[in-house]
């Protein structure tokens, strides 16, 4: 990480927040666990039929999310559209609900540290919707290139957070290009398309900026709770930005600069502009 940020200061909760808190978490859970359920058995005829293809099941998961930000009482807004052509998407990465808003307006297949699918639930969840897990081992390398290849070519959008970390959703960290070197292999960089994105989140009224951020060694309990129990929530936008063609850029370096000044250019109080 290139910046160093204090976490803020957790407010007590009242009884009424705590009521609210169960109340929200109670629906929440019943939308994912049902969604989930659904997800699996329709999994099991879709598989056989389609083997990598997923026709059906992101269909589920794009409904349970979007769902989802109204039981959090969040605003939802969606500026530009995604692509349908060959590729994949890059994104800022501010909290654990980017999961839920990015998901609930496209069809992508996210990329992640394998320690999450050991993560009780949110594994589960991630596992069943198609994400693809990755080790941060040099010596998987090749074997994770030939994985993103297979499910770029299967027509999958991959996301995928370049930053390499979460912040507290006031910044972009500057891209890591590792991970754009699996665009430039067997011929893909002549047909693949790259589409930035941004997510921007907007507190509560009266809250600190940083209140949907997620990052350094935050739980993610008591970030949830926090949450699930606020009365008036804030909002967050997707942007989409306009694709970059692969073939444009001879190499990942310069692929990775042009896509971070992307979702840079569209953070209204982006803070940290220095690479």
């Amino acid at each position: 990480m290139s910046w160093i940020e204090e976490e803020p200061d957790p407010k007590p909760l009242g009884p009424l927040d705590w009521a609210r808190a169960i109340a929200r978490g109670l629906i929440w859970g019943i939308l994912l666990l049902t969604g989930l359920i659904v997800l699996l058995l329709l999994r099991l005829i879709e598989r056989p039929i389609h083997g990598l293809a997923r026709p059906w099941t992101p269909w589920i998961t794009q409904t349970v999310c979007r769902l989802s930000m109204p039981i959090l009482g969040m605003g939802y807004r969606v500026s530009g559209r995604p692509m349908n052509k060959i590729g994949a998407v890059v994104a800022n990465h501010g909290s654990w609900l980017d999961i839920f808003a990015l998901n609930a307006c496209q069809r992508v297949y996210f990329v992640s540290k394998a320690e999450v699918a050991r993560w009780p639930f949110v594994g589960w969840l991630a596992r069943a919707t198609g994400t693809v897990f990755i080790k941060r081992d040099p010596r998987e390398a090749k074997a994770q290139q030939a994985l993103f290849e297979e499910r770029i070519r299967a027509g999958h959008h991959l996301l995928f957070f370049p930053e390499g970390t979460s912040t507290d959703a006031r910044r972009v960290l500057p891209f890591k290009p590792t991970l754009f070197q699996a665009f430039y292999s067997h011929g893909l960089d002549k047909v693949m398309q790259i589409q930035p994105v941004t997510v921007i989140y907007r507190p509560p009224d009266g809250e600190d900026p940083r209140f949907y951020g997620w990052w350094g060694d935050m739980e993610f309990g008591p970030h949830l709770l926090k949450v699930l129990a606020q009365r008036r929530q804030g909002s967050v936008e997707i942007v989409f930005h306009t694709p970059l063609s692969v073939a444009d850029f001879p190499s990942r370096k310069e692929l990775a600069w042009a896509a971070e000044a992307a979702v840079r250019a569209g953070l209204p109080y982006e803070i940290a502009r220095s690479r």
